[in-house]
């Protein structure tokens, strides 16, 4: 009997994961190894201190995703070609917003990518030994990266949305597993929790970057942006409004849930100790003692398939935002998708290249992204409320709250963002 029981749970999760559709591209360009950095660094550094920024960035979200996908069921319009031919200056406004989204996401897939890279190395030196790690492990992580971009290229080459959905499906699920049994493993108190909703920024020099970086890698433009493409990609129109709905909620309860976990995994096995994540290798370390190697193992694999599956998202960014200036739909078979992607997959090796630290150059980019948030936010107000375009469906009063409340919230972070790296700069100097 509880076996039956067990059994419905667990089809019932899986089939509440499959309802998400467009919303899985979202999930992975919102949930990747940069928001398992930024989680991971702010509960070893702050306990639970900034869950109420990550809550705020979630909710936002959500009411984002539904205003663009609303906009695109509505009018069969898409982002940044409405921006062009709805605003003044709108081919500037659209092109200033391609290449900031553009030069983020691809900032973010270098580090990705060198996090992944190490991940993989450092979980193999942790169950098989640490051989060769002074001399030898520049290549091996190098010849990691190498490997996966190579393997994520080629798996593009198949162009089939679909087959990308059921990929992500399977990452995404993967991680939110790893990350929740891991949470479980480390639970700090119900009080530190409660706590964590209490509005306060963490002082010293890496608070307001630390939350300037949840912003950028939880609320993100390129999730926004894209979503009305990969929604009229899923061949949705006005008869799926409730679909499109369920979806953009579904999408924003799993980033908050999964980023939350993350976050809670780290307050409980760090915070307090004194210790602090600035290597991947420190994800390693810093768990091991409190959590055993299967948990780190199982934290690691969850690190892992939030990188999987933020790569091919931000592989497609480019393609993508090149379709929607132009107005055209997705074309997964054609040169400029091709070559835009391999251009994306050869700087995503710059961070494994050069060795980088690929969690600093992971942090850098999360709060770079949050300056393009404002436009992002006030033009879909803008759209969304235009009558002429969108008649009845026009956005109501609880709609403009939360949109209004997001524009202001995306102003104060992206105004926190600036004294962030002032800061940063002052204190390098």
């Amino acid at each position: 009997m509880e076996g039956y029981i067990v059994h419905r749970i667990f089809n019932r999760i899986w089939k509440w994961i499959l309802s998400v559709g467009p919303g899985i591209f979202c999930i992975g360009f919102t949930i990747g190894t940069g928001s398992i950095t930024a989680m991971t660094k702010a509960g070893s550094m702050y306990g639970m201190q900034l869950l109420w920024v990550l809550f705020l960035s979630a909710f936002f979200s959500w009411i984002l995703m539904e205003a663009y996908g609303r906009y695109a069921l509505v009018t069969g319009d898409t982002a940044l070609h409405a921006f062009r031919e709805n605003f003044r200056y709108g081919k500037a406004i659209a092109l200033i917003t391609a290449i900031a989204i553009t030069i983020g996401q691809w900032g973010s897939l270098t580090g990705i990518l060198g996090i992944s890279a190490n991940a993989i190395y450092e979980v193999s030196q942790l169950f098989l030994g640490n051989t060769g790690r002074n001399e030898n492990e520049y290549w091996f992580v190098l010849g990691i990266a190498i490997f996966i971009i190579v393997l994520m290229y080629a798996l593009l080459t198949i162009g089939r949305y679909s087959f990308f959905e059921k990929v992500l499906v399977v990452f995404v699920t993967v991680m939110g597993i790893s990350f929740f049994i891991s949470m479980f493993i480390t639970l700090p108190s119900g009080e530190e929790i409660v706590r964590g909703f209490k509005f306060q920024i963490p002082p010293g020099k890496d608070g307001k970057l630390m939350a300037a970086a949840f912003v950028g890698t939880t609320m993100a433009a390129a999730t926004f942006v894209v979503r009305p493409l990969i929604v009229l990609g899923k061949g949705w129109t006005k008869n799926n409004m409730k679909e499109q709905s369920k979806d953009a909620l579904t999408s924003g309860i799993l980033i908050f849930l999964i980023s939350a976990a993350v976050m809670i995994c780290a307050a409980g096995a760090i915070y307090g100790t004194g210790k602090s994540v600035t290597k991947v290798m420190d994800m390693v370390t810093t768990l091991e003692p409190v959590a055993g190697r299967f948990a780190v193992a199982l934290f690691m694999t969850g690190a892992l398939s939030a990188g999987l599956s933020s790569i091919f998202p931000i592989l497609m960014v480019a393609p993508i935002l090149y379709s929607d200036l132009k107005g055209d739909k997705l074309d997964l078979k054609s040169r400029h998708f091709k070559v835009l992607t391999a251009i994306a997959g050869v700087l995503g090796l710059l961070v494994p290249v050069l060795g980088s630290n690929p969690i600093a150059a992971q942090i850098t980019t999360q709060v770079v992204n949050v300056f393009i948030l404002p436009i992002v936010v006030g033009g879909i107000i803008f759209l969304i409320n235009n009558k002429k375009l969108m008649g009845k469906h026009k956005a109501g009063i609880m709609m403009n709250v939360g949109l209004i409340t997001a524009f202001v919230f995306s102003c104060l972070i992206s105004y926190t963002g600036v004294l962030a790296i002032v800061e940063l700069c002052n204190f390098s100097r």
